[in-house]
């Protein structure tokens, strides 16, 4: 059996203003039928994934619990 070159990074959420996963950039069908593409259509979609990936907007940041602890205190980061 070979292994399936895939772009997951175990980041997988999909930002809802453009269909792409946060982590990897694909969408919900191209995750879904991964398997099932040819290498070829894999690769192609690859290729995209980096400009894809430029038009996700960043989930925000959870507040860390020291950055919480100084935001109370009144300190600045």
């Amino acid at each position: 059996m070979t292994a399936i070159e895939s772009p997951c990074i175990l980041v997988c959420s999909i930002d809802m203003k453009t269909g792409y996963c946060f982590g990897c950039g694909r969408t919900r069908d191209e995750i879904s039928g991964w398997i099932d593409m040819t290498p070829e259509a894999r690769r192609e979609v690859m290729a995209a994934l980096p400009a894809r990936l430029e038009t996700v907007e960043r989930k925000p940041r959870r507040e860390t619990r020291r950055a919480r602890m100084a935001r109370e205190r009144g300190e600045t980061a």
